[in-house]
Formats: C-alpha cells, structure tokens, sequence
C-alpha cells in the first residue's frame, strides 16, 4: 500500500510538472508581442466602439494562442540544440519535463482551435492566422536557418498581427504603419541576434547554426539602418496629408519623441546591461514602459480629442 501511495504521489507530481512545463513552453510573457493587433482600433478610430474592441481583444487572445502552438513547435524541433544553450536548456521540453508527443499534441488541438474561432469571428482574419500559422511553420522547420530571411520572418509575422487587428473590425490600415511595424520589428530582432552572439561568444554557432553567419559589426549597421528608417516612416505618417486629412490634426507629429527615446534607450539596454529579449524588456525596464505608455497616451488624446484638445492642428 505504502510502495502504491509513493507511486501514486509521484505520478501525480510529474503531471503537475508536466501541466507547469507546458504553461512555460506557451511562453506567456512573450504574448505582449500581439499587443500590436490593437493598433488598428487606435487608429481606425474606433478605440469606444464596443463591438470593435470585443472583436479586437478576441484576434489578440487567437494570436496568443497561436503563438503558443509556435513555441511549442520550435521549442521541439530545437530541443537538441537547446540543451548546450546556456539558458535555452532550463526550457521544459528541452529539460525533458515535458515529452516532444505532448507538446506536439496541445500544439495541435490549440492550433485548429485557434483557427476555428478566427474563421467563425471573420473569415478573412482566419485565413490571415493561417497565414501566420505557416509562415511560422515555416521558420521552425527552413527559414529560421537562412540568413536575413530568419529576421524578416519575424518582422512580417508582426505584420500579419497588424494586419489581423485591421481585419477583424474591418478597418484599412495605413501602408507607412505597415511599414513602420516591419521596420520596428526587424530593430527588435536584429537586436536580439546582436545579443545572441555576444551572450555565447565563440559557442554562437554551435547553439544556433545561423549565428555564424552575422558578427557583431555586420548587425550594427543593419540596426544602424532600420533605426533609421523606422524614425523616418513614423515621421512621414505622421505628417503625411492623408494622416491630417484622416484624424483632422497635425498633432500626431508632436508624438515622435516617444520613439526616439524608446529606440535609443533599448539601443541603450541591448549595449551597455546586455539585454535581449524585447518581451522581457518591455516588461521590465520602467523607463521604456514609461515611454510607451506615454506614447499611447498621447496618441489616443491626439486622434480621440477628449478634452477638444487642438494644438498645432
């Protein structure tokens, strides 16, 4: 009785773990990334519209789960590789708390779950998480492995979010936003490949093929340039006459300090406290989080005018 109580405890105790493991794998703290789905409602103007928000939060919770289902499917497809990385190996799948047939299989369900409910909300934002779903498919299993196109993966699939959040209220979103959030996007990741190589040294390569084909200078100028292009879009939709025509103001080009800073000071984080995940950052550090709030909120007192606000337009 006593050797089937221990098993018993036991069994129960690796399903706990199991449960916690696949909770870790589905990566929560990094879904802030799909908060981008809700720029669309910013600025489509339809920030106090009830249903658009319902239908917003709804695509941002399908492209969380979605996200998940990527996680999980990259996370056993580099579980190998993850286990010589000096931070990747505490991951549970590559710990071994969680079985490759289990993450595969939550995968799964998640993924026509998630699919299902984006097709019944609207079918063009299920086709865009289809789209997103593959491309990301995608990157696990080639893309990941092909120099640049690793990075612009990742910077489109933050389009497609854009895009998702226009598509399920059935707003246009602007090109230079588009453009914008692929330029932002590719800052981001080409910081974190700067942080990559610099974090494992002359072991890059043997943890992440890939690695071997950036260096820390060839990365610095590509950041070089998408910082400056990404500063330059903003301020070009921001002054563009159809951003004027369309919220009535000029006042959105008085918002561009907030991304100077917020670049500059992650700039800041990524060479001088060698941070590296933009999740985790944007989670942690209180002066950027500070400036995006402040971003937003100023954006929203711009395009909204709560108080008849008029400035500069």
């Amino acid at each position: 009785m006593e050797t089937q109580s221990l098993a018993s405890s036991a069994s129960a105790s690796r399903g706990r773990l199991g449960i916690s493991g696949l909770l870790l794998s589905l990566r929560p703290e990094q879904w802030t990334k799909n908060l981008i789905v809700f720029a669309a409602l910013i600025f489509g103007q339809r920030l106090f519209d009830p249903a658009a928000v319902g239908r917003s939060l709804a695509a941002f919770f399908i492209f969380c789960a979605l996200s998940g289902v990527v996680y999980l499917l990259n996370d056993v497809s580099d579980r190998e590789a993850d286990r010589l990385h000096p931070l990747k190996r505490h991951r549970p799948i590559a710990a071994g708390e969680v079985s490759a047939s289990l993450a595969l299989g939550v995968s799964a369900v998640m993924a026509v779950a998630a699919l299902a409910a984006a097709f019944w909300l609207r079918p063009a934002l299920g086709w865009t998480a289809a789209a997103y779903l593959a491309l990301f498919v995608g990157y696990s299993r080639v893309l990941k492995h092909v120099v640049i196109l690793d990075v612009l993966t990742i910077a489109i699939g933050f389009v497609l979010r854009a895009a998702a959040g226009a598509v399920a209220i059935s707003v246009p979103i602007s090109q230079w936003l588009l453009v914008c959030t692929v330029l932002l996007a590719l800052f981001l990741g080409l910081s974190k490949r700067r942080h990559e190589l610099t974090l494992l040294a002359e072991s890059a390569a043997g943890h992440r093929k890939i690695l071997e084909e950036y260096n820390p200078y060839l990365l610095d100028q590509m950041i070089g340039v998408v910082t400056a292009s990404t500063l330059v879009a903003y301020i070009i939709y921001c002054t563009s006459p159809e951003t004027t025509d369309k919220f009535g103001t000029a006042n959105l080009v008085l918002t561009t300090p907030f991304p100077i800073y917020g670049i500059f000071r992650y700039l800041y984080l990524v060479h001088q406290r060698g941070a590296g995940s933009p999740s985790e950052v944007l989670l942690t550090d209180r002066p950027l989080v500070a400036c995006i709030a402040l971003w937003g909120l100023a954006v929203i007192a711009i395009i909204y005018r709560p108080f008849g606000l008029s400035m500069v337009g």
